[in-house]
């Protein structure tokens, strides 16, 4: 039986988030029904004529905060179908996101429930009652939580089984095999006088992958040198004599 990845995003602003769930892997996973998200409009849960989403903050201070009752009325009424769900805010003050977080999203059971922030934030009773998990996808500050749903449920889809045509490429992605990718070449075989290396072209099999996986090292070395020195690096002996050589060649 086929895993289903399933999201739900709640925010002020569908139309950001639905063209880009329909379009390229995410478009095409839907439709082999490996995924699905819905896509909620919080202000429909607002109370109100005029459905407010945002009041000023107790204690004063710059900017609106999101109020907590449209977010409370939406939750509880999600959970009347008795789904199991993870419900998560995008924030800067998360645990910050990375491919191994979206292994663990990828595999989750339960459906996943973003909660988009806007203005400068929201009521902290939301965070403190109905989230499970705060995530951040950087030491910045976006204008809403929008983006980083998408980030965050882009990187996990296309690790469901099924979605990407050819999974080996999930697994020779950069941090999936604990350091940045290679250089990677097409046709043709030289373009405005730079030329494919021609070990890619050899056909020597056990060449290739030694060219790719040193390309590997001496991209991470020269960009992300601090990968090389975690657990998940997963260092062989022939790796730390391929970063000797590579030292040498780059004369660090």
């Amino acid at each position: 039986m086929c895993h289903i990845f399933s999201c739900e995003i709640l925010t002020i602003f569908p139309r950001m988030v639905e063209p880009y769930l329909e379009e390229s892997i995410l478009g095409k996973a839907q439709k082999k029904g490996l995924f699905n998200c819905r896509v909620l409009n919080i202000r429909d849960y607002a109370p109100g004529k005029h459905r407010v989403t945002d009041d000023i903050p107790y204690g004063g201070g710059a900017g609106m905060l999101m109020k907590p009752e449209p977010l409370f009325r939406a939750v509880d009424d999600l959970r009347k179908d008795g789904v199991p769900r993870r419900i998560i805010m995008p924030t800067p003050q998360g645990k910050r996101f990375d491919q191994h977080m979206a292994e663990d999203l990828a595999g989750e059971a339960k459906t996943l429930t973003f909660i988009c922030g806007r203005y400068e934030g929201i009521d902290e009773r939301v965070s403190l009652s109905l989230v499970d998990e705060e995530i951040s996808i950087g030491d910045y500050v976006l204008t809403g939580g929008e983006l980083a749903a998408l980030v965050i449920i882009d990187a996990a889809v296309r690790l469901v089984p099924g979605v990407v045509g050819d999974e080996r490429s999930t697994e020779l992605d950069s941090f999936s095999w604990g350091v940045l990718d290679y250089p990677h070449y097409t046709r043709p075989p030289v373009y405005r006088g730079l030329a494919v290396p021609e070990v890619l072209m050899s056909g020597d099999h056990r060449s290739i992958k030694r060219w790719r996986r040193k390309e590997a090292l001496r991209r991470t070395l020269l960009r992300r040198p601090e990968l090389l020195f975690i657990e998940t690096a997963g260092l062989s002996t022939e790796d730390i004599t391929m970063i000797e050589e590579i030292k040498k060649e780059e004369k660090i």
